[in-house]
């Protein structure tokens, strides 16, 4: 499965954007200025995502990838 098509399922399923996921992890602390802040690992984003909105493992690592920098 391509990068992209993890971030579509995953708007399918949550009815949430890269970008939306982007805003709702600035207010829980994990970014700032669309940056990860120093310390937040990736293992902080998975649990959030999967406790949250019940993504998987996979699914969760795509949006933490979009975090640091990743794009199509």
């Amino acid at each position: 499965m391509s990068f992209q098509a993890y971030l579509d399922n995953i708007q399918k399923k949550t009815g949430k954007s890269p970008e939306d996921f982007q805003k709702l992890a600035e207010k829980k602390g994990l970014l700032e200025k669309g940056a990860l802040k120093p310390g937040v690992k990736a293992g902080q984003i998975v649990a959030w995502l999967k406790e949250e909105y019940e993504l998987g493992h996979g699914h969760a690592m795509s949006i933490y990838a979009y975090f640091t920098g990743k794009r199509v």
